[in-house]
Protein backbone atom coordinates (compact mmCIF):
# COMPACT_ATOMS: atom_id res chain seq x y z
CA UNK A 1 0.00 0.00 0.00
CA UNK A 2 1.26 3.45 -0.92
CA UNK A 3 2.17 5.59 2.03
CA UNK A 4 0.71 8.74 0.44
CA UNK A 5 -1.20 9.80 -2.70
CA UNK A 6 0.65 10.42 -5.94
CA UNK A 7 -0.25 14.13 -5.92
CA UNK A 8 1.42 14.56 -2.53
CA UNK A 9 4.65 12.99 -3.79
CA UNK A 10 4.65 15.02 -7.02
CA UNK A 11 3.37 18.38 -5.79
CA UNK A 12 3.06 18.69 -2.01
CA UNK A 13 6.55 17.56 -0.96
CA UNK A 14 8.38 19.67 -3.58
CA UNK A 15 6.24 22.66 -2.56
CA UNK A 16 7.16 22.22 1.12
CA UNK A 17 10.84 21.76 0.23
CA UNK A 18 10.72 24.91 -1.88
CA UNK A 19 9.02 26.88 0.88
CA UNK A 20 11.66 25.81 3.41
CA UNK A 21 14.45 26.76 0.99
CA UNK A 22 12.97 30.23 0.49
CA UNK A 23 12.45 30.71 4.23
CA UNK A 24 16.10 29.91 4.94
CA UNK A 25 17.13 32.13 2.02
CA UNK A 26 15.09 34.96 3.54
CA UNK A 27 16.94 34.55 6.83
CA UNK A 28 20.28 34.66 5.01
CA UNK A 29 19.27 37.85 3.18
CA UNK A 30 18.11 39.35 6.49
CA UNK A 31 21.45 38.42 8.09
CA UNK A 32 23.39 40.55 5.58
CA UNK A 33 21.20 43.56 6.31
CA UNK A 34 18.82 43.39 3.34
CA UNK A 35 15.02 43.20 3.28
CA UNK A 36 13.92 39.71 2.12
CA UNK A 37 10.49 41.00 1.06
CA UNK A 38 12.07 43.62 -1.20
CA UNK A 39 14.46 40.96 -2.50
CA UNK A 40 11.70 38.54 -3.51
CA UNK A 41 9.71 41.37 -5.12
CA UNK A 42 12.78 42.35 -7.13
CA UNK A 43 13.30 38.76 -8.25
CA UNK A 44 9.66 38.30 -9.27
CA UNK A 45 9.54 41.64 -11.09
CA UNK A 46 12.87 40.96 -12.79
CA UNK A 47 11.74 37.51 -13.93
CA UNK A 48 8.07 38.02 -14.82
CA UNK A 49 7.45 41.78 -14.75
CA UNK A 50 7.58 42.42 -18.51
CA UNK A 51 8.29 40.66 -21.79
CA UNK A 52 12.02 41.28 -21.50
CA UNK A 53 12.05 39.55 -18.11
CA UNK A 54 9.93 36.70 -19.43
CA UNK A 55 12.25 36.34 -22.41
CA UNK A 56 15.30 35.77 -20.25
CA UNK A 57 13.46 33.51 -17.81
CA UNK A 58 12.17 31.29 -20.61
CA UNK A 59 15.59 31.28 -22.27
CA UNK A 60 17.20 29.86 -19.12
CA UNK A 61 14.25 27.50 -18.56
CA UNK A 62 14.73 26.09 -22.07
CA UNK A 63 18.33 25.16 -21.27
CA UNK A 64 17.29 23.52 -18.02
CA UNK A 65 14.47 21.57 -19.67
CA UNK A 66 16.90 19.88 -22.03
CA UNK A 67 19.46 19.05 -19.35
CA UNK A 68 16.75 18.10 -16.83
CA UNK A 69 15.23 15.61 -19.26
CA UNK A 70 18.72 14.26 -19.96
CA UNK A 71 19.28 13.52 -16.29
CA UNK A 72 15.71 12.24 -15.81
CA UNK A 73 15.92 9.43 -18.35
CA UNK A 74 19.16 8.22 -16.77
CA UNK A 75 17.45 8.34 -13.36
CA UNK A 76 14.68 6.08 -14.68
CA UNK A 77 17.35 3.52 -15.55
CA UNK A 78 18.87 4.05 -12.07
CA UNK A 79 21.95 5.78 -13.44
CA UNK A 80 23.33 9.14 -12.37
CA UNK A 81 24.43 10.97 -15.52
CA UNK A 82 26.45 13.81 -14.08
CA UNK A 83 28.03 14.52 -17.46
CA UNK A 84 25.34 16.78 -18.92
CA UNK A 85 27.75 19.72 -18.88
CA UNK A 86 30.23 18.00 -21.17
CA UNK A 87 27.55 16.44 -23.37
CA UNK A 88 25.90 19.84 -23.88
CA UNK A 89 29.29 21.38 -24.73
CA UNK A 90 30.05 18.70 -27.32
CA UNK A 91 26.49 19.04 -28.61
CA UNK A 92 27.32 22.70 -29.17
CA UNK A 93 30.25 21.61 -31.32
CA UNK A 94 27.88 19.48 -33.41
CA UNK A 95 25.43 22.36 -33.84
CA UNK A 96 28.23 24.76 -34.77
CA UNK A 97 29.73 22.42 -37.35
CA UNK A 98 26.31 21.94 -38.96
CA UNK A 99 25.52 25.67 -39.00
CA UNK A 100 28.93 26.61 -40.41
CA UNK A 101 29.04 23.83 -43.01
CA UNK A 102 26.30 25.26 -45.25
CA UNK A 103 25.01 28.69 -46.18
CA UNK A 104 21.52 27.79 -44.99
CA UNK A 105 18.68 29.38 -46.96
CA UNK A 106 16.16 29.29 -44.10
CA UNK A 107 15.99 28.39 -40.42
CA UNK A 108 13.28 25.78 -41.07
CA UNK A 109 15.90 23.77 -42.93
CA UNK A 110 18.81 24.64 -40.64
CA UNK A 111 16.99 23.79 -37.38
CA UNK A 112 16.32 20.07 -38.08
CA UNK A 113 19.92 19.66 -39.25
CA UNK A 114 21.21 21.39 -36.10
CA UNK A 115 18.96 19.22 -33.91
CA UNK A 116 20.49 16.12 -35.48
CA UNK A 117 24.02 17.53 -35.10
CA UNK A 118 23.58 18.46 -31.44
CA UNK A 119 21.83 15.19 -30.52
CA UNK A 120 24.35 12.98 -32.34
CA UNK A 121 27.40 14.70 -30.86
CA UNK A 122 25.91 14.74 -27.33
CA UNK A 123 24.92 11.08 -27.62
CA UNK A 124 28.36 10.12 -28.93
CA UNK A 125 30.00 11.79 -25.93
CA UNK A 126 27.68 9.90 -23.55
CA UNK A 127 28.25 6.61 -25.38
CA UNK A 128 31.79 6.17 -24.07
CA UNK A 129 30.91 6.26 -20.33
CA UNK A 130 27.85 4.11 -21.13
CA UNK A 131 30.04 1.47 -22.80
CA UNK A 132 32.51 1.56 -19.91
CA UNK A 133 29.67 0.94 -17.45
CA UNK A 134 27.91 -1.73 -19.52
CA UNK A 135 30.98 -3.69 -20.59
CA UNK A 136 33.78 -2.82 -18.16
CA UNK A 137 31.91 -2.13 -14.92
CA UNK A 138 33.17 1.46 -14.58
CA UNK A 139 30.88 3.61 -12.45
CA UNK A 140 28.84 6.03 -14.54
CA UNK A 141 29.18 8.88 -12.02
CA UNK A 142 32.98 8.78 -12.13
CA UNK A 143 33.29 8.47 -15.90
CA UNK A 144 30.70 11.12 -16.77
CA UNK A 145 32.15 13.73 -14.42
CA UNK A 146 35.64 13.02 -15.79
CA UNK A 147 34.30 13.46 -19.31
CA UNK A 148 33.08 16.94 -18.36
CA UNK A 149 36.70 18.00 -17.87
CA UNK A 150 37.81 16.25 -21.04
CA UNK A 151 35.06 18.03 -22.98
CA UNK A 152 36.09 21.40 -21.54
CA UNK A 153 39.73 20.82 -22.51
CA UNK A 154 38.75 19.62 -26.00
CA UNK A 155 36.48 22.61 -26.60
CA UNK A 156 39.20 24.98 -25.41
CA UNK A 157 41.71 23.45 -27.80
CA UNK A 158 39.33 23.48 -30.78
CA UNK A 159 38.16 27.06 -30.23
CA UNK A 160 41.69 28.38 -29.78
CA UNK A 161 43.54 26.38 -32.43
CA UNK A 162 41.05 25.07 -34.99
CA UNK A 163 37.68 26.82 -35.12
CA UNK A 164 38.59 30.38 -34.14
CA UNK A 165 37.92 32.95 -36.82
CA UNK A 166 41.23 34.32 -38.23
CA UNK A 167 42.08 37.73 -36.82
CA UNK A 168 39.69 37.38 -33.88
CA UNK A 169 41.28 37.43 -30.42
CA UNK A 170 38.27 35.79 -28.74
CA UNK A 171 38.06 31.99 -28.55
CA UNK A 172 34.93 31.65 -30.70
CA UNK A 173 33.85 30.69 -34.19
CA UNK A 174 32.68 33.10 -36.84
CA UNK A 175 29.00 34.07 -36.81
CA UNK A 176 26.58 31.55 -38.26
CA UNK A 177 25.00 32.41 -41.64
CA UNK A 178 21.84 34.51 -41.63
CA UNK A 179 19.74 31.52 -42.69
CA UNK A 180 20.61 29.75 -39.42
CA UNK A 181 19.09 32.55 -37.33
CA UNK A 182 16.30 31.15 -35.16
CA UNK A 183 13.22 33.37 -34.74
CA UNK A 184 12.90 34.97 -31.32
CA UNK A 185 9.62 35.35 -29.46
CA UNK A 186 9.53 38.95 -30.73
CA UNK A 187 9.71 37.75 -34.33
CA UNK A 188 7.23 34.90 -33.80
CA UNK A 189 4.59 36.96 -31.99
CA UNK A 190 4.81 40.20 -33.99
CA UNK A 191 2.67 38.85 -36.89
CA UNK A 192 -0.03 38.03 -34.32
CA UNK A 193 -0.03 41.61 -33.07
CA UNK A 194 1.57 40.64 -29.75
CA UNK A 195 4.44 42.83 -28.60
CA UNK A 196 7.48 41.11 -27.12
CA UNK A 197 10.82 42.67 -26.25
CA UNK A 198 13.10 42.37 -29.28
CA UNK A 199 16.25 42.04 -27.16
CA UNK A 200 15.00 39.05 -25.13
CA UNK A 201 16.85 35.83 -26.09
CA UNK A 202 13.89 33.40 -25.85
CA UNK A 203 13.43 31.75 -29.22
CA UNK A 204 11.77 28.86 -31.03
CA UNK A 205 14.00 26.42 -29.10
CA UNK A 206 11.52 26.75 -26.23
CA UNK A 207 8.88 25.05 -28.40
CA UNK A 208 11.40 22.31 -29.25
CA UNK A 209 12.02 21.79 -25.51
CA UNK A 210 8.28 21.49 -24.81
CA UNK A 211 8.01 18.99 -27.69
CA UNK A 212 10.86 16.99 -26.15
CA UNK A 213 8.95 16.87 -22.85
CA UNK A 214 5.94 15.42 -24.67
CA UNK A 215 8.07 12.89 -26.59
CA UNK A 216 9.81 11.95 -23.32
CA UNK A 217 6.40 11.13 -21.80
CA UNK A 218 5.45 9.01 -24.82
CA UNK A 219 8.78 7.17 -24.71
CA UNK A 220 8.72 6.41 -21.00
CA UNK A 221 5.04 5.52 -20.51
CA UNK A 222 3.76 4.49 -23.92
CA UNK A 223 6.53 2.36 -25.47
CA UNK A 224 8.17 -0.99 -24.79
CA UNK A 225 11.57 0.64 -24.50
CA UNK A 226 10.31 3.05 -21.85
CA UNK A 227 8.80 0.16 -19.90
CA UNK A 228 12.08 -1.76 -20.14
CA UNK A 229 14.04 1.26 -18.92
CA UNK A 230 11.74 1.73 -15.92
CA UNK A 231 11.72 -2.00 -15.16
CA UNK A 232 15.51 -2.08 -15.24
CA UNK A 233 15.62 0.95 -12.95
CA UNK A 234 13.30 -0.66 -10.41
CA UNK A 235 15.09 -4.01 -10.32
CA UNK A 236 17.99 -5.11 -12.50
CA UNK A 237 17.67 -8.74 -11.41
CA UNK A 238 13.96 -8.86 -12.21
CA UNK A 239 14.61 -7.17 -15.55
CA UNK A 240 17.26 -9.76 -16.38
CA UNK A 241 14.83 -12.53 -15.47
CA UNK A 242 12.26 -10.99 -17.84
CA UNK A 243 14.77 -11.07 -20.68
CA UNK A 244 15.73 -7.37 -20.66
CA UNK A 245 19.37 -6.84 -21.64
CA UNK A 246 21.19 -4.58 -19.15
CA UNK A 247 23.78 -3.64 -21.78
CA UNK A 248 21.07 -2.55 -24.20
CA UNK A 249 19.23 -0.48 -21.57
CA UNK A 250 22.39 1.19 -20.29
CA UNK A 251 23.56 2.09 -23.79
CA UNK A 252 20.19 3.30 -25.07
CA UNK A 253 19.37 5.27 -21.91
CA UNK A 254 22.70 7.07 -21.98
CA UNK A 255 22.54 7.71 -25.72
CA UNK A 256 19.13 9.36 -25.33
CA UNK A 257 20.35 11.21 -22.24
CA UNK A 258 23.42 12.56 -24.04
CA UNK A 259 21.33 13.47 -27.07
CA UNK A 260 18.90 15.50 -24.96
CA UNK A 261 21.80 17.31 -23.27
CA UNK A 262 23.33 18.04 -26.68
CA UNK A 263 20.04 19.55 -27.86
CA UNK A 264 20.53 22.39 -25.39
CA UNK A 265 22.97 23.88 -27.90
CA UNK A 266 20.21 24.82 -30.32
CA UNK A 267 19.07 27.33 -27.70
CA UNK A 268 22.29 28.82 -26.36
CA UNK A 269 24.64 28.32 -29.34
CA UNK A 270 22.35 28.58 -32.36
CA UNK A 271 19.54 30.64 -30.84
CA UNK A 272 21.28 33.14 -28.57
CA UNK A 273 25.02 33.44 -29.39
CA UNK A 274 24.66 32.49 -33.07
CA UNK A 275 28.25 31.26 -32.86
CA UNK A 276 30.14 28.79 -30.71
CA UNK A 277 31.87 30.41 -27.75
CA UNK A 278 33.96 29.10 -24.89
CA UNK A 279 32.00 27.92 -21.83
CA UNK A 280 28.68 28.27 -23.62
CA UNK A 281 26.95 25.81 -21.25
CA UNK A 282 27.55 27.93 -18.11
CA UNK A 283 26.62 25.27 -15.57
CA UNK A 284 23.27 24.28 -17.08
CA UNK A 285 24.35 20.64 -17.18
CA UNK A 286 24.68 20.56 -13.40
CA UNK A 287 21.45 22.51 -12.85
CA UNK A 288 19.73 19.76 -14.85
CA UNK A 289 20.42 17.38 -11.95
CA UNK A 290 18.45 19.59 -9.57
CA UNK A 291 15.69 20.05 -12.15
CA UNK A 292 15.31 16.28 -12.58
CA UNK A 293 15.31 15.71 -8.83
CA UNK A 294 12.74 18.40 -8.16
CA UNK A 295 10.62 17.34 -11.14
CA UNK A 296 10.60 13.71 -9.94
CA UNK A 297 11.94 12.70 -13.39
CA UNK A 298 8.53 13.38 -14.93
CA UNK A 299 8.41 15.70 -17.97
CA UNK A 300 5.73 17.96 -16.47
CA UNK A 301 7.70 18.24 -13.24
CA UNK A 302 10.92 18.85 -15.18
CA UNK A 303 9.29 21.67 -17.18
CA UNK A 304 7.98 23.34 -14.00
CA UNK A 305 11.30 22.91 -12.18
CA UNK A 306 13.13 24.34 -15.20
CA UNK A 307 10.86 27.39 -15.04
CA UNK A 308 11.64 27.74 -11.34
CA UNK A 309 15.39 27.69 -11.95
CA UNK A 310 14.93 30.07 -14.87
CA UNK A 311 13.28 32.39 -12.36
CA UNK A 312 16.17 31.94 -9.92
CA UNK A 313 18.77 32.66 -12.61
CA UNK A 314 17.08 35.73 -14.07
CA UNK A 315 15.73 36.99 -10.74
CA UNK A 316 19.15 36.52 -9.18
CA UNK A 317 20.78 38.64 -11.86
CA UNK A 318 18.24 41.41 -11.23
CA UNK A 319 18.81 41.10 -7.49
CA UNK A 320 22.54 41.58 -7.89
CA UNK A 321 21.97 44.55 -10.22
CA UNK A 322 19.34 46.53 -8.34
CA UNK A 323 19.71 45.56 -4.68
CA UNK A 324 23.53 45.30 -4.48
CA UNK A 325 23.19 41.76 -3.20
CA UNK A 326 26.27 39.73 -4.14
CA UNK A 327 25.82 37.29 -6.99
CA UNK A 328 27.30 34.63 -4.71
CA UNK A 329 24.24 34.91 -2.47
CA UNK A 330 22.06 34.01 -5.43
CA UNK A 331 24.15 30.85 -5.81
CA UNK A 332 23.48 30.17 -2.12
CA UNK A 333 19.72 30.44 -2.74
CA UNK A 334 19.99 28.03 -5.66
CA UNK A 335 22.05 25.68 -3.51
CA UNK A 336 19.43 25.76 -0.76
CA UNK A 337 16.72 24.82 -3.26
CA UNK A 338 18.88 21.92 -4.47
CA UNK A 339 19.68 20.91 -0.88
CA UNK A 340 16.07 20.77 0.26
CA UNK A 341 14.69 19.15 -2.91
CA UNK A 342 17.52 16.63 -3.06
CA UNK A 343 19.61 15.73 -0.04
CA UNK A 344 17.07 16.77 2.60
CA UNK A 345 14.00 15.44 0.79
CA UNK A 346 13.63 12.65 3.36
CA UNK A 347 13.42 15.20 6.18
CA UNK A 348 10.08 16.37 4.75
CA UNK A 349 8.92 13.12 3.18
CA UNK A 350 8.86 11.01 6.34
CA UNK A 351 6.60 13.31 8.41
CA UNK A 352 4.24 13.78 5.44
CA UNK A 353 4.03 10.00 4.92
CA UNK A 354 3.32 9.50 8.62
CA UNK A 355 0.60 12.15 8.49
CA UNK A 356 -1.17 10.42 5.61
CA UNK A 357 -0.87 7.04 7.38
CA UNK A 358 -2.49 8.52 10.48
CA UNK A 359 -5.30 10.03 8.37
CA UNK A 360 -5.92 6.64 6.74
CA UNK A 361 -6.19 4.92 10.12
CA UNK A 362 -8.67 7.53 11.35
CA UNK A 363 -10.81 7.11 8.21
CA UNK A 364 -10.76 3.33 8.65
Amino acid sequence: MKRMPRWADVALIPAINLLLAFLISGLVILAIGKDPVVAIKTMVQGSFGDTRAWGYTLYYATNFMFTGLAVAIAFHARMFNIGGEGQAAIGGLGVALVCLAVDWPHWLIALPAAIIGGAVFGAAWAAIPAYLQAKRGSHIVITTIMFNFIAAALMGYLLVNVLKEPGNMAAETRDFPAGAHLPTFHEMLAPLGIEFNKNAPANVSFIVAILCCFLFWILMWRTRLGYAIRAFGHSESAARYAGISPTRIIMLSMLISGGLAGLMAINNVMGESERLILNSVEGAGFIGIAVALMGRSHPVGVALAALLFGFLYQGGAELALWESIPRELVVVIQALVILFTGALDGMVRKPVENLFMIMRKEDA
